[in-house]
């Protein structure tokens, strides 16, 4: 889709906080390339992730936690379902969360991460991982508070320990028990403050527009796509739009095969109030901006709409 924009980071965000400024506001979604993952670290831990799906079933299950909202280890097939939406998707996930030492403050909104013993160099493969989605998270926040007309560096305080989540995702191979009308992903916005996703280049990843139709994200090897999370749409009013989108069901071979792919839910803190920003209220308008709310408050909100809470 050759009007999402396709910036790359590596170029001086003055440059490109614009393009991906009108992107997100059109759409909700920009790709971004040159973000400074290292290729060979997003190779090992695709390879790790693939080894993790392929345990037993009952292996993985044992890293299943109760009562934690699925924000840490182990969520089988048929458990999470979009908002309003009556079948499960069919997707199983691994959430690696932040890591905080012992006694930190914001531990009571943080459990610990739990690691699979079983597939040797997980857990610093994928800690290596989550510092770099975090760093190229941050450069793209960097790039929109630009955008924004704010200092550069707003978004640096609002995020720092916020309570992001990387989550390693398997769609499986879809076979004839799959249930009608069951999709990968059903049609979602994403409760967070921006999303980076690493592996969309296989297919099926649509966003719908505003005009009301479905539209395919072509994503070149390597590139990460972001787009815009409720929590972001929430502090700029809107401004810049979270969008609904969905993986598809593929055709053909590609039926047969699993999908994998790997998005960092970038947070606020949870002690973050979001309190839509001045410069996107429209005079004479300021009763519709939506009420102040925590980051953490708002994540139960939405985490229970999506069977997570």
């Amino acid at each position: 889709m050759s009007d999402i924009a396709s910036v790359s980071i590596a170029r001086p965000l003055e440059e490109v906080a614009d393009e991906l400024g009108r992107s997100f506001a059109e759409y909700g979604f920009a790709v971004v390339r040159d973000h400074g993952i290292p290729l060979d670290l997003i190779e090992q831990a695709e390879e790790k992730a693939k080894a993790f799906f392929a345990l037993p079933d009952d292996t993985k299950r044992s890293y299943q936690l109760s009562g934690g909202g699925g924000a840490r280890g182990y969520t089988p097939f048929g458990t999470e379902k979009a908002k309003d939406a009556k079948i499960f998707d069919l997707k199983e996930f691994w959430h690696v969360g932040r890591s905080l030492p012992e006694g930190h403050e914001l531990t009571e909104y943080m459990a610990p991460n739990i690691w699979p013993a079983e597939v040797d160099g997980f857990k610093a493969t994928f800690t290596q991982l989550y510092d770099a989605f975090d760093a190229a998270g941050l450069r793209v926040l960097e790039a929109i508070a630009l955008h924004l007309g704010l200092d550069r560096h707003f978004f640096a305080s609002t995020v720092n320990e916020g309570n992001s989540v990387m989550r390693l995702l398997r769609y499986p191979p879809l076979g004839d028990d799959a249930p009608e009308g069951a999709i990968r992903a059903a049609a979602h916005g994403d409760i967070n403050t921006i999303t980076l996703l690493l592996g969309a280049e296989e297919a099926g990843l649509e966003l719908l527009t505003r005009q009301g139709e479905w539209k395919a994200v072509d994503v070149p090897e390597g590139a990460l796509v972001i787009n815009v999370g409720d929590m972001l749409d929430r502090l700029t009013n809107s401004r810049l739009r979270s969008t609904t989108h969905r993986v598809v069901n593929p055709h053909g071979a590609a039926r047969d095969r699993s999908r994998y792919s790997m998005p960092f839910f970038l947070h606020f803190r949870p002690d973050y109030v979001i309190e839509t920003l001045p410069s996107c209220i429209e005079s004479g308008c300021e009763s519709k901006a939506p009420p102040p709310i925590s980051s953490h408050e708002f994540l139960l909100q939405r985490l229970r709409e999506i069977n997570l809470a």
